[in-house]
């Protein structure tokens, strides 16, 4: 690895310092990152949402988008592994690495390794190193180390922020809906969700989970990536050795001149002592003349007559040298008798340590087997109370029997047809006891004379809220007060249970007949 090349300044950081520096790689290479992403992420969302739509499976395109996410991770880290080193790579480059680079790990990366939750820390490794078997086992455990516990958090805080992401597309279309329309629009929202999906809601919840996906991912690979970075630095020093290797490069570069003045003040030495010495200057002889002289010893050239005997200190440091002081371990072995009288008194305690002996094991015994007791006592007591609450949990003890007391609803069935005298009909079916059917009957009846004023043709099974939106049409005021009172009345006694007093009744069905003309 050339890591004299890196355009990052390697130092020892935290782990967070790590991952700050990731993402900012990222960053800084946006463009070279998200392109290739949408190049490649995009046909295949379209793919496999077309054959969910074929097979009217949505939910089976968004997993396996998800679980292709290490098939498309390969993108970011191809591309700031590179930058990294001051080469980022094109779109085109990126793309045509992706036919082959990564190819023989990624099987291991879509199988039991899909759930890893250190993938992040990991996925240079089996990229970029491509060691395999024990190497990567060694590898991974070695630079693990203590960023695993970080590269887990990093995982979950990554998820989360996908799933704020969701949230929050589906809050900002809420937003935007005008605020009259939003108590109508929340109910169809739900009640389309209860009932069942349309396709274009399945497809708007698989884009808004991709476009999460596809913010989120490249950074938090390029997390991992700067923790793998920071792992090896602290593992390998490339600081030290990065500054090593600069210092060798500019002493490369002076070295030549070094040498020649090196050269230069030894040649100048020699001339000076040969001078000094009386010795004659060396000549260039040819190679046929006899051969030189052997050179006298220098010693007494420099010291003279008066050289000192040194068989003294010689024989002073070995007597040091043989000084027990100076060894620092020292190995002293000896030979003890043994006193056999002693064991022959006998021990007054035996008994009592025999008694402690057994309660031990007896409380070695409970510690070992105690669990397996409680278990057992518990099964036990489950089966001798079987009876009691074996019939409770197959749920053959009868339904409880209700009140004969209790009111019995009949069912609302209103006819084909309005009657004649709608006002009549409905103060009938007040006085026979059946006031839920009376204020049917009004708000049927209402509801067809708003859409003949408003001039709307209302669907099959419109809702209440739908009706009212309606009836802002009708022209005067009087019609819409009179048309949301009654709705508001029904609403009450069909859902919460809350029937008019009579009298409030009688004022009902005497201002709808007044408003809506109808006869008596």
């Amino acid at each position: 690895m050339r890591i004299e090349q890196l355009t990052v300044r390697l130092r020892a950081r935290s782990d967070w310092e790590a991952v700050e520096l990731g993402m900012a790689l990222v960053r800084q290479h946006a463009g070279a990152v998200w392109k290739p992403w949408l190049w490649l992420t995009l046909p295949v969302f379209a793919l496999l949402n077309l054959g969910a739509w074929w097979i009217d499976q949505f939910w089976l395109a968004m997993l396996l988008m998800w679980w292709l996410k290490p098939a498309f991770d390969r993108i970011p880290l191809y591309v700031i592994s590179r930058a990294v080193f001051g080469s980022a790579p094109g779109t085109r480059e990126t793309l045509r690495a992706q036919r082959h680079w990564g190819l023989r790990t990624l099987p291991h990366l879509l199988t039991w390794r899909r759930f890893s939750p250190v993938r992040s820390l990991y996925m240079p490794i089996d990229l970029l190193e491509g060691v395999q078997g024990d190497r990567l086992r060694q590898r991974r455990g070695v630079l693990g180390g203590q960023a695993y516990g970080t590269a887990i958090l990093l995982t979950w805080i990554c998820l989360l922020f996908q799933a704020v992401l969701v949230m929050g597309g589906v809050v900002a279309v809420v937003m935007y809906l005008p605020q009259d329309l939003l108590p109508d629009s929340m109910q169809t929202a739900f009640r389309m969700v209860a009932i069942e999906w349309p396709a274009w809601l399945k497809l708007a919840w698989n884009a808004l989970a991709w476009a999460a996906i596809s913010v989120v991912e490249p950074f938090y690979v390029g997390a991992g990536f700067g923790l793998y970075l920071n792992r090896r630095t602290q593992i390998e020093a490339w600081d030290l050795e990065i500054v090593f290797r600069k210092l060798r490069a500019r002493l490369a570069a002076v070295a030549p001149m070094l040498l020649a003045a090196v050269l230069w003040a030894g040649a100048g030495g020699i001339a000076e002592a040969q001078e000094r010495h009386g010795a004659p200057p060396a000549t260039t002889t040819p190679q046929a003349e006899a051969p030189a002289k052997p050179t006298p010893p220098t010693l007494p050239i420099v010291f003279g007559d008066q050289r000192v005997d040194d068989r003294a200190f010689r024989e002073a440091a070995d007597e040091a040298y043989r000084d027990p002081l100076l060894d620092r371990t020292r190995t002293q072995a000896s030979w003890e008798r043994r006193d056999t009288a002693e064991e022959d008194i006998e021990d007054p305690l035996d008994g009592d340590k025999a008694w402690l002996s057994g309660f031990g094991n007896v409380l070695a015994f409970i510690g070992e087997w105690g669990l397996w007791l409680v278990v057992g006592v518990l099964v036990l007591a489950l089966l001798a109370t079987a009876r009691y609450w074996w019939p409770w949990m197959r749920g053959i003890r009868g339904p409880r029997m209700q009140p004969p007391d209790a009111p019995q609803s009949d069912a609302l069935v209103l006819p084909e047809a309005l009657p004649d005298d709608i006002a009549t009909a409905a103060r009938a079916l007040w006085r026979e006891g059946r006031p839920r059917h009376a204020l049917g009957l009004l708000y049927r009846a209402s509801v067809e004379s708003m859409s003949q004023r408003a001039d709307i043709a209302l669907p099959p099974g419109a809702t209440e809220a739908e009706c009212l939106r309606a009836s802002r049409r009708m022209p005067q005021a009087e019609d819409r007060h009179a048309f949301a009172r009654i709705v508001r009345t029904w609403q009450y006694a069909a859902y919460a249970e809350r029937l008019p007093g009579e009298d409030e009744f009688d004022a009902l069905v005497g201002e709808l007949q007044r408003r809506y003309g109808w006869a008596s």
